[in-house]
């Protein structure tokens, strides 16, 4: 019988988003993951093998902990009216917290240079799109609402433009009324 496993993957991927906030993506070795996380390297191979795989890893955990944290957005919500957008809009109600900021703008640089990261934002953004218009009860009006937020959480993630709250809380108010609009059609030719 061997030895029990006592290093826990998410203390491995903690440091590693340590690492990613305080470097950058491209900057990250699997020595500079197991010293932040007090580890050997090998304890960090064993696990992840590659920086590829422990990159992948982290990008996975930010997917799946926004999931879940929409998920349990709209749990909270009290109508099922395009339950997808408005749990969304909730989320963003809230500004990005400061310690995520650089997590997130080194995420997005390494999946912009790297086209395998970057298919799995394509397919989370596809099944996002999916789901908003799936439950939207003016599925148009819930399409410009997501894209506006993604446009506010664009500006404050990457650190391009903060608004004061009093602004925010007018804008956030502003995309929820979105949700419901419906754009008049287009004329044909215009």
């Amino acid at each position: 019988m061997g030895r029990k496993r006592v290093i826990d993957q998410q203390a491995i991927l903690d440091a590693g988003e340590a690492v990613v906030a305080r470097l950058g993506a491209a900057n990250l070795t699997l020595d500079s993951v197991a010293a932040e996380a007090g580890i050997s390297k090998a304890s960090v191979i064993y696990d992840f093998k590659t920086k590829q795989a422990l990159i992948e890893a982290i990008v996975e955990r930010a997917f799946r902990r926004d999931r879940e944290h929409h998920a349990a957005a709209e749990a909270d919500l009290t109508s099922s009216d395009s339950l997808a957008i408005r749990g969304r809009i909730k989320v963003a109600s809230e500004p990005p917290p400061e310690e995520f900021k650089p997590v997130a703008l080194n995420l997005s640089m390494a999946l912009t240079l790297d086209p395998e990261l970057r298919s799995h934002m394509q397919k989370s953004q596809a099944e996002t799109i999916s789901r908003i218009l799936g439950t939207a009860s003016s599925p148009r009006g819930a399409l410009l609402a997501y894209l506006a937020v993604e446009g506010l959480k664009f500006l404050e993630y990457l650190d391009f433009h903060h608004f004061d709250p009093i602004d925010r809380s007018r804008i956030i108010r502003e995309i929820d009324w979105l949700v419901t609009a419906t754009p008049p059609d287009e004329k044909p030719g215009s």
